[in-house]
């Protein structure tokens, strides 16, 4: 049941979808412009969402009518908005000053940290490793993206306006990328992506 080996080849995977180092420039990005990040809070929402997907994620969605493949496509569309800002200089997002503390919500913990990657990759973990190992590596990522998030004021003073200026840019055309390789992957059939 409790497997060490199962436990780290959990978390490495999971790092690696979340990429929460990678999102460091958008996370800045909306800091500066809703003024704060509730790191709390959208530690805890992703958490409960990459939880509640874990034992009944397919469930959940089946109850609203919605496949793993519409879920992702959404959650795409959400990355491509969120890419086109950084590149473009552009603002989707409006900053509401009454709904603040949304921004630790939306974007942050759903897509940037739950997204539809993390969380169709939390399904497709369960054929292969407990269900405990699972959640103790979700909760290891959980407390990496808590001090990532809480650091991100030292990380800008660090880093300084240029430098996250360029990994905007950079990190804003990754964004878009992965956006468009969900959505193909999700959107049109085998044959369809494959140009057959």
């Amino acid at each position: 049941m409790f497997d060490l080996k199962e436990i780290l080849s959990v978390s490495l995977i999971l790092f690696s979808v979340i990429d929460i180092l990678g999102s460091i420039p958008i996370i800045v990005n909306l800091r500066q412009k809703v003024g704060h990040i509730q790191s709390e809070k959208a530690t805890l929402a992703a958490g409960v969402l990459m939880i509640l997907f874990l034992f009944a994620g397919k469930s959940i969605l089946s109850l609203f009518g919605i496949g793993v493949e519409d879920f992702a496509i959404a959650g795409a569309l959400i990355i491509f908005a969120i890419g086109a800002e950084m590149i473009l200089g552009i603002e989707l997002f409006k900053s509401d000053p009454e709904a603040k503390a949304g921004a630790s919500i939306v974007p942050i913990a759903f897509p940037l940290i739950a997204g539809a990657g993390t969380l169709t990759t939390i399904l497709t973990l369960k054929a292969e490793f407990a269900q405990i190992n699972i959640a103790i590596g979700i909760l290891l990522n959980l407390v990496l993206v808590y001090i990532v998030l809480k650091s991100t004021g030292w990380l800008e003073r660090k880093i300084g306006k240029t430098g996250l200026d360029v990994l905007r840019r950079i990190f804003g055309i990754i964004l878009l990328s992965i956006a468009v390789k969900i959505f193909k992957t999700n959107a049109f059939p085998i044959g369809v992506a494959s140009g057959i």
